[in-house]
């Protein structure tokens, strides 16, 4: 809470006018209300149900990126909780002659793991194992299916497409990558199932944003959003679309755009599941206005979002939990530093970035390609600058 009131350059007193402004009703006098900021900033006492989403509104952010709420999940454990199977009794059941809801129950399960393990396998072992599920669930339409299951199915072979289509582009493997997603929309749509949809279209603005077609964003979102309007896939979409207004420069548009995926993000239940990929968590949305703010020149707003996004992505031993957002806000922090007049910290943060074994190396390429076009204007004779331009050079070659 601190950090977030003097990244706007706000006194305690400037911070009690502006939570009065998003109060759903009268709060106690100045005096009071200065007291009890006192209290909170301090961490004496945590602030109370009413006041954390007024807090938040406030920071323009959603009540669970202040305040989290831990919850970590088991998936082998709930496999054989729910079915009393294993991944071997999974297969052996998928390939028999007729599939009981016991099996579609661990098939779910194993699904939502393996959409899980996302942020954390190595991505060439993922789509491994996503392309051989997604076999094994293929394989299932030729089996005696009721109309509930094999809808069923159809949707569990579109999220395995849709996690597989992720791990694609994240490879470099963009043609791939475009005919899976294009799979997993076609499934959604026979399914009848508005998520998968959703998130097919999310994948063809995230693609969009990293390939520099910030209009073909803009049609993605809108078109994700006329399928999955009160979905979480439409905050990432809103996400999305303030990241490409941004990147035209914008402001009202993306801030806009932001509100608006902050207000759904709100009003959704909290996850179930935090690790699966295609669980809006209301940590990720710091990432988003993260990202935001960093193009749009909001310096110390982007610093204090991308410190925040590390500290909630890090657990308490060290582990990084989400290495790829993590990669990016130390690239948010790298820009921050050039535009400062940091050469050094700027190029340790972009190389710390780049070392990570968990990338998206289209994303990690567009983000790292502003920090170099900051430092080689600024710093163009530097060494340290070329041998920073020439590392990023490489990976493009990669990835090309």
């Amino acid at each position: 809470m601190t950090a977030e009131r003097e990244a706007r350059e706000w006194s305690q007193t400037d911070v009690i006018k502006a939570l009065r402004a998003h109060a759903p009703e009268e709060l106690p006098a100045n005096a009071s209300l200065l007291r009890q900021w006192k209290r909170w900033e301090s961490g004496e006492v945590m602030p109370s149900d009413f006041y954390q989403p007024i807090i938040a509104a406030t920071f323009g952010t959603v009540t669970h990126a202040l305040f989290p709420v831990s919850s970590r999940r088991d998936g082998n454990a709930e496999i054989a909780v729910v079915s009393g199977m294993e991944t071997l009794d999974i297969i052996s059941r998928l390939q028999a002659s007729d599939v009981d809801n016991a099996t579609l129950d661990a098939l779910r399960i194993t699904t939502d793991r393996l959409c899980s393990e996302y942020a954390q396998l190595p991505p060439d072992q993922l789509a491994v194992e996503g392309r051989q599920w997604l076999k094994r669930v293929a394989a299932l339409q030729s089996q005696r299916l009721t109309l509930a299951q094999h809808r069923e199915v159809l949707a569990q072979a579109g999220w395995l497409a849709l996690l597989v289509g992720c791990v694609e582009y994240d490879m470099g493997d963009r043609r791939a990558a475009e005919s899976t997603r294009r799979a997993a929309l076609s499934l959604g749509a026979e399914a009848e199932h508005a998520g998968i949809q959703g998130w097919a279209h999310e994948m063809r603005a995230w693609f969009a944003v990293t390939a520099g077609d910030y209009r073909g964003v803009l049609a993605a979102s809108n078109a994700g959003t006329g399928v999955a309007a009160q979905q979480g896939v439409a905050v990432q979409l809103a996400a999305q679309e303030a990241k490409a207004w941004a990147r035209l420069g914008d402001r009202r548009q993306a801030e806009v755009a932001l509100d608006r995926g902050r207000r759904l993000l709100e009003g959704l239940p909290y996850p179930e599941n935090l690790d699966n990929h295609f669980v809006v968590d209301p940590a990720k949305y710091d990432f988003y206005a993260m990202d935001a703010y960093r193009l749009l020149g909001e310096n110390k707003l982007a610093r204090t979002l991308a410190e925040e996004v590390i500290r909630a992505s890090t657990d308490y031993d060290g582990t990084e939990r989400s290495p790829m957002r993590i990669a990016e806000a130390r690239l948010t922090l790298g820009v921050v530093a050039a535009r400062e007049g940091d050469l050094e910290g700027a190029i340790n943060y972009g190389e710390w970035a780049l070392r990570g074994e968990r990338q998206s190396l289209p994303s990690i390429l567009a983000v790292s390609k502003e920090l170099a076009t900051v430092v080689g204007r600024n710093y163009a004779e530097a060494p340290e600058t070329r041998s920073y331009l020439d590392h990023l050079n490489t990976l493009a070659r990669v990835g090309a």
